[in-house]
């Protein structure tokens, strides 16, 4: 209550913030950190008017050699992922005998502990991708390459399945659970420990501070502030725009979803998955019904939507940049959108119940599957059969929400309030998650006491209020290069760990085949 209380005092500071101030804020830190967001985001370009961003191409190149080095696993493993996810191995989860070729540091957690189910942890790391960008991010891969940048989205979110089973893997193998129960694990704690094991210590160390101070500043700005702010400016749209009752009060908004956001992470991952297993499955089913619904209206168009994402992929003619132009934007969106390889989803998923940290790998590469493959998918045909797309357009995040409110109003009036709806509950989850994520980083850096928790939680709810009630550009630019930052010391870890990996694969093949 203190905690929510200290928040309700700060509110008012923000609500008197004019926009003049906020836009002189958005200068000045734009200012001091463009040079970081220019280098993150810098281009190799292929010609005269194409570039790809170098962290892309780092990004699909590792899910790429995972998927051959573990012989597909994005296929192979497909159904004994859903298997785990039902339940049908969990009578693999008991009490085992140490055996002496594990790792020591880790013996202490490979017996079935943990804080959450394989559902759960699937679920609260699905809340943190299954987002905008699945609705605004897919509106504006489309308008700028076309149809065509769907099925690239389609494979690379195949890939990333790859990339999302190794680092899971290692997040579940790495993790630290302490006397009462409360595990810390993510890329911090692989890179440590898993480095350090290949004689590599102080290697591991830098990178997991690096990796930790990026995870915490993306956590406020991508996770946070701009989840909110897109969410407010939806339901401020659909609600009559600038004759709406909230109209400019967003942090009246804000404020209202930062206690609710406080009150669920006050509660730890337990709390987070209690919720994200309700909201998540929710949201994802309220959206695509929707989206099922359009769909079905104009089932007379998909066969040629269909065609169209075909001819585009593969004959873009009259698209700016051509193929390759086709193609950079669909695996742009994809990477973006599921995060495989950036090393986030790692945090959430090391909280699962197991002592085989291959299950939990194999539960994740399912999360990229529904994140890109299911519903950027059916986002994009919407738009196509609707019409809503024009190639060429050069869009924003706000643009691409509407265009997708747009496309769902086509069906029935009243959906633009659904996609409303679940835009908030997609923010809300995201949120949450990614104060998680931040908080895990965090309490890496400066220790686990209680008050090093509610500072940081304090300072991510208070972010929530500014996100709504600003429009800080450059600070959720910022944010978003940290976030892709994550990338460098993580796919190093993930490279340099790859043995370890396959040892956790066929130690838990090896038990699935004994039992049967």
């Amino acid at each position: 209550m203190k905690y929510i209380l200290l928040l309700c005092t700060l509110f008012p500071i923000v609500a008197a913030a004019e926009t003049s101030f906020d836009q002189q804020i958005n200068e000045a830190f734009g200012n001091a950190t463009g040079w970081f967001v220019r280098g993150i985001f810098a281009q190799i370009p292929l010609n005269e008017t194409i570039g790809v961003p170098w962290v892309l191409i780092i990004l699909i190149a590792g899910a790429s050699i995972f998927t051959i080095y573990f012989k597909g696993i994005n296929l192979r493993s497909f159904g004994t992922a859903i298997r785990i996810v039902r339940g049908d191995h969990d009578d693999l989860e008991v009490l085992p005998k140490v055996e002496l070729e594990d790792n020591p540091d880790t013996i202490k957690v490979e017996g079935p502990q943990g804080e959450v189910s394989h559902f759960q942890a699937l679920t609260a790391a699905l809340s943190a991708t299954v987002g905008l960008g699945n609705i605004a991010g897919v509106a504006i891969a489309l308008s700028v390459g076309g149809p065509g940048a769907t099925f690239w989205m389609v494979l690379v979110g195949f890939l990333g399945m790859a990339s999302k089973f190794v680092e899971c893997t290692l997040g579940v193998k790495y993790r630290e659970i302490t006397p009462e129960g409360t595990v810390y694990g993510g890329p911090m704690y692989y890179l440590t420990k898993g480095l350090q094991e290949k004689g590599l210590k102080k290697l591991g160390k830098v990178l997991a501070i690096i990796f930790a101070v990026m995870c915490i500043g993306g956590s406020f700005g991508g996770g946070n502030m701009f989840q909110i702010n897109q969410a407010f400016q939806l339901f401020e749209y659909v609600t009559g725009g600038q004759e709406s009752f909230i109209y400019g009060q967003g942090w009246i908004f804000g404020v209202i979803m930062a206690i609710l956001v406080g009150v669920v992470i006050i509660g730890g991952i337990q709390k987070i998955a209690k919720v994200t297993d309700k909201i998540v499955p929710a949201m994802v089913v309220l959206y695509v019904l929707a989206v099922i619904t359009i769909l079905v209206i104009q089932m007379d168009c998909l066969p040629s939507a269909f065609y169209s994402i075909y001819e585009g992929a593969f004959m873009p003619e009259g698209i700016v940049g051509g193929f390759v132009g086709v193609l950079i934007q669909g695996f742009r969106r994809a990477a973006f959108s599921n995060e495989a390889g950036i090393g986030s989803s790692a945090i959430a998923h090391s909280a699962v119940k197991t002592k085989y940290a291959a299950s939990e790998g194999m539960v994740a590469l399912l999360e990229p599957f529904i994140d890109t493959v299911v519903v950027c998918t059916m986002t994009a045909l919407v738009l196509i059969v609707t019409g809503q797309i024009t190639v060429g357009a050069q869009i924003s995040d706000a643009q691409g929400v509407v265009l997708t409110s747009n496309a769902l109003k086509s069906g029935f009036s009243w959906f633009p309030y659904l996609l409303s709806f679940a835009v908030v509950l997609f923010a809300f989850s995201s949120m949450i998650s990614w104060s998680y994520y931040g908080y895990q980083a965090w309490s890496f850096l400066f220790g686990r006491g209680k008050k090093v928790e509610y500072a940081y939680k304090l300072i991510f709810c208070f972010c929530v209020v500014i996100g709504a009630a600003a429009s800080l550009e450059a600070v959720t630019d910022f944010s978003d290069a940290m976030i892709f930052a994550m990338m460098v010391p993580n796919m190093i870890g993930l490279f340099l760990l790859l043995p370890k990996v396959k040892e956790e694969l066929v130690r838990y093949k090896k038990a699935i085949k004994n039992r049967t």
